[in-house]
């Protein structure tokens, strides 16, 4: 397993993060219940073999089976023995958690509400990583920057990231917590994947310049690039991806991608997911990718995908298959900045 440093922080976590919305489904219904139905005993098993193979970062979110998740990984931990100071945790904030117009959102009052609420359940004083999960439109970023500025301050939250926003957004952010001091967002939690390359228009270089650690949500894009999809496959109706199609994909660019996929995983005597998997750990700008499971199996099988090095030219044919279409203005960006790519500056004649 290997150790990425987590943004600009000094914190390292493995480059694959052991994700639990499969966690609690099973006293759930809907959405959840199709997700997966992993109850403690089947927690504990698959937490102990994420830490046994040298995963030290977990994450969830308040809001996966309403508050299960959170409550089977914090007494999973503490069935395990695991000491505190050898997992980072990562927990999120926004989703609704009850019925009244302030059970939900990032204000203040919801956020302060929330903290105390995922501390008792994941039996600990303290969350690593707290981000907020998705974009409150109502809300003013300033609010919701003070209150966890203010949570770093109690000692309740170590470091802060957010999820599922605009680049403009997460910039916008940056800039009032650089005004004010206050902590600032260290990370990134998006969705990407060899289908689902969107966020290398705006978002990656953000990140970039801003040294933001990424967290790759649903790198399988669902289950679809499992290898169970897809033309000359079986398309399984009890997986997840028949009963809760998400996230949205461009179907035949994800077809095209699978069949490449395929073959370089029969040269490679590895899954499909494998090679999924391997080539978002290959982009440099991924900090972790993070992966849920609903059986041990699987995710020794994800766990693998570490160990999966990908030839130049495997890399190279999966980047050309899943290439994003051009879009403006990013085309045009590219044709008029041909010519101002950093090198030496030489004056004309010499």
């Amino acid at each position: 397993m290997r150790y990425n440093r987590m943004g600009r922080t000094g914190l390292y976590v493995s480059e694959i993060c052991l994700g639990t919305m499969t966690f609690g489904g099973g006293q759930s219904a809907g959405m959840w219940k199709a997700i997966g139905q992993l109850e403690q005993s089947g927690v504990d098993a698959v937490v102990r073999r994420a830490l046994d193979a040298g995963v030290n970062f977990i994450d969830t979110a308040d809001v996966y089976s309403f508050g299960r998740s959170e409550q089977l990984l914090g007494q999973a931990l503490k069935n395990l023995g695991v000491r505190r100071e050898d997992v980072v945790v990562a927990t999120k904030v926004f989703g609704e958690m009850g019925p009244g117009p302030n059970d939900r959102g990032a204000s203040r009052g919801h956020i302060m509400d929330s903290v105390e609420a995922s501390l008792r359940r994941l039996q600990t004083d303290h969350i690593d990583l707290y981000q907020i999960h998705a974009t409150d439109l109502i809300t003013p970023v300033e609010e919701t920057l003070r209150a966890l500025d203010d949570l770093i301050a109690q000692g309740k939250v170590r470091y802060v990231g957010v999820s599922n926003q605009q680049a403009w957004r997460i910039a916008k952010a940056l800039g009032v917590s650089e005004r004010r001091g206050w902590a600032r967002f260290e990370t990134i939690q998006a969705y990407y994947s060899i289908a689902g390359r969107d966020l290398e228009r705006e978002l990656v270089p953000l990140m970039q310049e801003e040294q933001l650690g990424l967290m790759v949500w649903s790198p399988l894009a669902g289950g679809l690039l499992s290898g169970k999809f897809g033309p000359g496959a079986p398309n399984p109706e009890n997986a997840r991806r028949a009963t809760f199609d998400f996230p949205p994909v461009d179907r035949d660019r994800a077809w095209a991608c699978v069949a490449a996929m395929r073959e370089i995983a029969e040269r490679h005597g590895a899954s499909v997911a494998r090679v999924a998997l391997a080539w978002a750990l290959s982009r440099p700008f991924v900090t972790s990718v993070i992966i849920g499971v609903k059986t041990v199996e699987q995710l020794d099988d994800n766990l693998a995908a570490a160990d999966l090095t990908l030839s130049a030219e495997e890399l190279s044919r999966l980047d050309e298959v899943s290439r994003l279409p051009a879009e403006y203005p990013g085309w045009m960006v590219e044709r008029q900045g041909a010519g101002r790519v950093p090198q030496p500056f030489q004056r004309s004649g010499e």
